[in-house]
């Protein structure tokens, strides 16, 4: 039975909504609608513009219609006169095919009618830096080894366990936060759910966590690799499939090698078989490959892939199976999006389990090392446009998220690339004005 969002509104004291969509950038777009008009936005949507987000439409394309879905509604723990609702984009009628969390629910639906349910966790690494971007917000961060810090997570105390705070207000089962390896950067982790239910929280979170950090002076940051010689923004996922009443992990065989079923090592088959594709979508900015293919930092370790690589409890690989019936996909950062991530993953997933694929042979070594001895392992993707390029070239892969998604999302990226190569920097200045 559907939630009536005026009623919660009632019952809740709520005064405003927030219909929120996530764009095909990651961009957070919202309404703010007073309660007396949400039994009308319920049934009909929010009307936005969609060419004025990044969506490839036109202005001449009709009203995008966000259709908030009452399932995902989250209270405002800091702020409980407000509602976010995540919305499902419509136009005319009909879904909007390459709108993130619409193909995120076309695959969902897919793994069902298999006989599958996917779970995932998320570890969304962030960053807390200055107002203005330009420094991590404590000066006194300056540990060469911060990972675990003791005092550091202690002096952005009143930060961090405001938001642990309200994530076990709202049931998440938040369970522990820390200081992470490079200086100014945290994680905050909470229980893995239902694919769906994972991307809407991780959403909701980023913008959580963005609201707190401003309320306290400061900035938050999902950038994947916003400083220098400073460990990037991660943001690891934990899956495992289920059956679709979700109590039987199928994923788990504790006589096979890692606790990892043969369906488990199919699904991961098609990880590995897709991973370079994969990557346009997991790591989406061309920021995104300075974390990916970064020199040794400061700490001494990037703590990210640049291989094609599975192993056991090993965390220099691209994937690594750290106990019985899930395995950890550590290639995507903090600006992949909530929606295509887990899209990504189950599109990637169920061709492996269609096809049996076989992921190859794992590794136990360790990759930073000695990377250099494991041979016939693809290299990930060195920039933005490699990535790109793979992803168009992977004709199962593009099918399987959509071709309308497909179509826009390779439009808009390779657009933004261009202004990429466009823009002058002083790099440039510096090594070639005299030359």
């Amino acid at each position: 039975m559907t939630l009536d969002l005026a009623a919660f509104a009632k019952d809740k004291g709520i005064k405003y909504f927030m219909i929120s969509y996530t764009d095909l950038f990651s961009g957070q777009r919202a309404k703010l609608v007073p309660a007396q008009a949400i039994a009308g936005m319920q049934e009909d949507g929010a009307g936005f513009a969609g060419f004025a987000t990044w969506l490839d439409m036109t202005p001449a394309h009709p009203d995008l219609f966000a259709v908030p879905d009452a399932s995902s509604v989250i209270q405002l723990p800091w702020k409980k006169d407000v509602a976010w609702v995540a919305a499902d984009c419509m136009m005319e009628g009909e879904l909007v095919g390459q709108a993130p969390r619409n193909v995120l629910k076309k695959l969902v639906k897919e793994a069902e009618t298999a006989g599958k349910r996917v779970k995932t966790g998320v570890e969304a690494e962030f960053f807390l830096i200055t107002a203005d971007g330009g420094k991590i917000s404590d000066e006194y961060d300056t540990a060469e080894k911060p990972c675990y810090d003791q005092q550091a997570v202690m002096r952005r105390y009143d930060v961090i366990s405001e938001i642990c705070d309200y994530m076990l207000e709202l049931g998440w089962g938040a369970y522990q936060n820390d200081h992470e390896d490079a200086n100014g950067q945290f994680e905050m982790n909470w229980e893995f759910d239902d694919a769906l239910k994972t991307a809407d929280k991780h959403s909701f979170f980023k913008f959580m966590v963005k609201s707190i950090a401003e309320k306290h002076g400061l900035r938050a940051t999902f950038m994947p690799k916003p400083f220098k010689g400073l460990t990037g923004n991660g943001c690891h996922c934990h899956i495992s499939v289920w059956d679709n009443d979700g109590r039987i992990n199928v994923f788990a065989d504790r006589e096979a090698e890692f606790g990892l079923s043969a369906e488990g090592k199919h699904f991961l088959g098609g990880i590995m078989k897709h991973a370079s594709s994969l990557a346009a979508i997991t790591n989406p900015t061309v920021n995104s490959y300075k974390r990916i293919n970064a020199p040794r930092t400061t700490s001494g370790a990037t703590w990210s892939p640049n291989t094609v690589t599975w192993t056991g409890n090993n965390r220099t690989h691209m994937v690594r199976v750290p106990g019985p019936g899930r395995f950890e996909l550590r290639l995507p950062d903090g600006a992949v999006n909530p929606y295509l991530l887990q899209a990504v993953i189950i599109a990637a997933g169920l061709d492996g389990l269609r096809s049996k694929a076989d992921p190859g042979p794992h590794h136990d070594i360790d990759m930073y090392a000695q990377g250099h001895l494991v041979k016939n392992a693809p290299r990930l993707p060195l920039n933005l446009l490699d990535a790109l390029r793979a992803y168009d070239e992977d004709e199962g892969l593009k099918q399987a998220i959509g071709s309308e998604f497909s179509e826009a999302y390779l439009k808009l990226k390779h657009q933004e690339w261009n202004a990429y190569c466009s823009h002058f920097t002083q790099w440039e200045r510096d090594s070639t004005l005299d030359i």
